[in-house]
């Protein structure tokens, strides 16, 4: 009798690799909504869709919206927001599949903190393993302290935030319900960007960062029907990836599956070039090979003493 652990491990994969391409689909839209609104206002009105649709669901299927651990619910919630908040913030001004490969650096950060939080012991293969997916980050991103702005490395930042977030996940929300966890994540995202619309709208904001990030210090404008029906669409792309994302993990063995996220760097980058003609240079493919090498061997590897 064949075990049905394979079938399984295939099935969530499935679910994961189809999630990836969505994703990797409707992040290119906010090349569009950043023509049209602010980075703030976009999460805003995300988030009170997606809270909507939430909301709802918890109703019909009479779901407690309150989490069983507050504390680390909202902490957890803050540290993907600020994720977030720097990996979208790029997307104006970085190909996708740029800041896509510097986002998934997280592994790596997971890796770290597990080190240096909770005293986590790791051999040389791990090692290597992060040392070869920071070596991509520098080739993908080719920091030029001459050149280098800080819009170019929020996605660097948003992998830290993103790791550090998945981590508190891990240990603090392990027997929350998925849809409290989304619920309380769009709420913190909604308020954060009420409050940066708010802020932005009523401070005086200096030319030079104009120049450097619009769409990440955009105050709130009146929003134009193309703004509304892009971001409908992006977020009801995101409720259906991450519904995608959460079946996987929950038919198959996360330690198995995890590696089918970086699918996502192949269809950020093919839907990048297609609908926008964003290329990439060899040394770009290589560093997102890499980054995305040493993530995989991270994950492969999580359930084994090394």
């Amino acid at each position: 009798m064949v075990s049905p652990l394979p079938s399984r491990t295939l099935q969530g994969g499935a679910m994961i690799v189809g999630a990836m391409s969505i994703i990797g689909l409707i992040d290119n839209f906010v090349l569009i909504i950043s023509e049209e609104a602010g980075l703030w206002q976009f999460h805003l009105v995300r988030s009170v869709i997606g809270c909507s649709v939430l909301l709802l669901f918890c109703r019909l299927t009479r779901r407690q919206v309150m989490p069983k651990n507050l504390r680390a619910v909202v902490l957890r919630s803050a540290l993907i927001t600020v994720s977030m908040m720097l990996y979208f913030g790029s997307l104006s001004v970085l190909p996708i599949a740029e800041a896509g490969a510097a986002l998934f650096t997280s592994p790596i950060f997971i890796l770290l903190y597990s080190v240096l939080l909770f005293r986590v012991r790791v051999g040389p293969v791990r090692i290597a393993a992060v040392a070869l997916g920071f070596a991509g980050v520098l080739v993908v991103l080719r920091p030029d302290p001459g050149n280098l702005t800080i819009v170019a490395i929020f996605p660097l930042f948003a992998g830290m935030f993103y790791g550090l977030g998945q981590l508190i996940t891990r240990h603090k929300c392990a027997t929350e319900e998925t849809a409290v966890l989304l619920l309380w994540f769009f709420l913190t995202l909604g308020v954060t960007g009420l409050t940066g619309s708010v802020i932005l709208a009523l401070l005086p904001v200096p030319e030079s960062w104009f120049e450097a990030a619009p769409f990440f210090v955009q105050g709130w404008v009146a929003p134009s029907e193309r703004f509304l029906f892009w971001t409908v669409i992006q977020a009801a792309g995101s409720l259906i990836a991450v519904t995608g994302l959460i079946r996987g993990y929950q038919i198959a063995d996360p330690t198995l599956v995890a590696v089918f996220e970086f699918s996502f760097l192949f269809f950020a980058g093919i839907w990048g070039w297609i609908l926008w003609r964003q290329q990439l240079d060899i040394f770009d493919i290589l560093g997102i090979l890499a980054i995305a090498g040493g993530g995989c061997l991270i994950a492969v590897r999580s359930n084994r003493t090394i």
